[in-house]
């Protein structure tokens, strides 16, 4: 647990929350002193939900520090199992209310006396995890619930190619875009869905997650620990390798082909699909990326610099799209993911210049600070960043402000996605004509007048000496020193800038 102004990773029980009420007909119960019931609220905006979230605070008040929480808890199972008929109850506690240290999970199993309907206690530990890491376990703990509490499982695989996508939930980065993208993905190599989970599936769908030939894992963050589960338990092979990009949607396609190749049982399919020749087709057809990033366009990047940030996941995949794909220097990766660090080094150890991994927004600020990069890729932090120093960003990853859940369609996974990456980071940049008439007018909106043509005016040469003192200026206040002196230098006829005329134009401008 950590105090701070701010975090990339909310706590725990917003993601047991987000796991909750992504599910149908699952409603949560959080045990929480007022000022920690934001979640309804902020799902209902970002989501754009015209229900109610299915989500219920039970207040710690003062009343319940002097007599207990027990009966208000149970009381409050009961009700909404009476109201709402729900198949489901999870209760979780906020980390404000895991300090009294009430034994929740006792007075779940007094409230699953009387309910109808089955209750479990939010199995987290809300010290020592975040948001994301309680999402993955929500998860996991409420499949194996089910699957252990079915008598009559039935372990038979399809006869047909199928599959489970597992980790599309509420409050996703462009999840259900992604969904869409996978769906259409998984119909053109003929393969049918058999569950996806938690987002708009039923806490009675679990049972048959084993019916499935292979499980795909679109998003480290949240399914991998119910993947892992199922492949213990069950056998189940699993796919984790992000559909993002051209070169890894190759590796994903290829990885699915693998799947359904290690069961020993007989695949019926209605085609033949032939993998190679899909991924042949679809990069260079539907895929507009591959072309762009050999045209004309794409050489506007050469010697332009980026600095990524995110969580593991896309954090991860827009690194190698940007190194690897489109040839631009990545000075700076990194992700809030403290807990899969060791994966994400080793999967961009090859493509950047330097790795960060922490949770501090500040921190990220002094290294793109420091490194005065063209463009940012990043979290909504970092938009805030690359704002105030005049960089511009494109949001790559959660948390994300209320525009990056758009109404229109903009998958970041599949061969659509790879052309919403392709547009998101050209119009992330100030390129050829825009960044010359940005120069020539002093960036947008300037007010002031300018009486003289500058197409043949030639700007004063920097020595090395005036250069080195300028970049120990504030970057944000820099661009205008430079301006104010070169304005001084051609007002005085001087053509090479020198640290003597640096100080002269600061003393004419006072």
């Amino acid at each position: 647990m950590k105090l701070a102004h701010w975090m990339y990773a909310g706590p725990a029980h917003i993601g047991t929350l987000r796991v909750a009420s992504s599910f149908k007909n699952v409603h949560a119960i959080m045990h929480a002193p007022l000022g920690d019931d934001y979640f309804n609220v902020m799902r209902s905006m970002l989501e754009r939900e015209r229900n109610f979230t299915p989500a219920t605070a039970s207040i710690v008040d003062r009343h319940v520090l002097a007599r207990g929480s027990r009966k208000r808890v149970v009381d409050h199972i009961i009700r909404k199992d009476k109201e709402e008929g729900p198949d489901l109850i999870i209760l979780t506690p906020t980390c404000t209310s895991s300090i009294l240290q009430e034994d929740l999970k006792n007075f779940v199993d007094r409230a699953s006396i009387i309910s109808d309907c089955n209750v479990i206690f939010a199995d987290v530990d809300h010290y020592q995890v975040n948001e994301i890491q309680a999402a993955d376990r929500t998860l996991e703990q409420v499949v194996r619930y089910y699957l252990e509490k079915s008598h009559t499982l039935d372990q038979f695989v399809t006869d047909a190619p199928s599959v489970n996508i597992i980790g599309i939930l509420t409050l996703g980065f462009h999840n259900r875009h992604d969904c869409r993208e996978l769906r259409r993905l998984l119909k053109d190599l003929d393969i049918r869905i058999n569950q996806i989970i938690p987002e708009g599936g039923s806490v009675e769908d679990p049972k048959n997650l084993p019916k499935a030939r292979f499980n795909l894992i679109p998003y480290r963050e949240v399914g991998l620990m119910t993947a892992m589960y199922l492949n213990k338990e069950f056998g189940m092979p699993y796919v984790s390798t992000t559909p993002m990009g051209a070169v890894d949607m190759a590796e994903c396609i290829r990885q699915i082909k693998k799947s359904l190749e290690t069961l020993a049982a007989p695949i019926l399919s209605s085609k033949r699909v032939d993998y190679e020749s899909y991924i042949d087709g679809q990069t260079r057809f539907v895929s507009q990326a591959a072309w762009f990033s050999r045209s004309i366009d794409c050489q506007n990047f050469t010697g332009k610099e980026t600095v990524v940030f995110g969580d593991a996941t896309h954090a991860a995949s827009i690194t190698k799209i940007l190194a690897r794909e489109m040839g631009i220097r990545v000075s700076c990766t990194g992700t809030y993911c403290k807990h899969d660090a060791e994966w994400f080094k080793e999967q961009i150890k090859d493509f950047c210049d330097e790795i960060i991994i922490t949770d501090d927004h500040a921190e990220v600020g002094d290294i793109i600070s420091r490194v005065e990069p063209s463009a940012i890729f990043g979290t909504q932090m970092e938009r805030h960043i690359g704002k105030r120093l005049e960089i511009p960003c494109g949001v790559i990853s959660a948390p994300a402000h209320i525009q990056n859940f758009s109404l229109g369609y903009r998958p970041f996974l599949g061969y659509e996605g790879t052309n919403q990456i392709a547009d998101l980071v050209y119009n992330s940049f100030a390129l050829g004509m825009e960044d010359h008439l940005l120069d020539i007018f002093c960036g947008h909106d300037t007010k002031e007048i300018m009486t003289k043509s500058l197409s043949t005016d030639i700007s004063p040469i920097w020595d090395p000496e005036s250069r080195q003192e300028l970049g120990k200026i504030p970057r944000f206040v820099r661009d205008e020193v430079k301006r104010n002196t070169e304005k001084f230098a051609r007002r005085k006829g001087i053509l090479n800038v020198t640290v003597e005329v640096m100080h002269a134009a600061k003393e004419a401008l006072s």
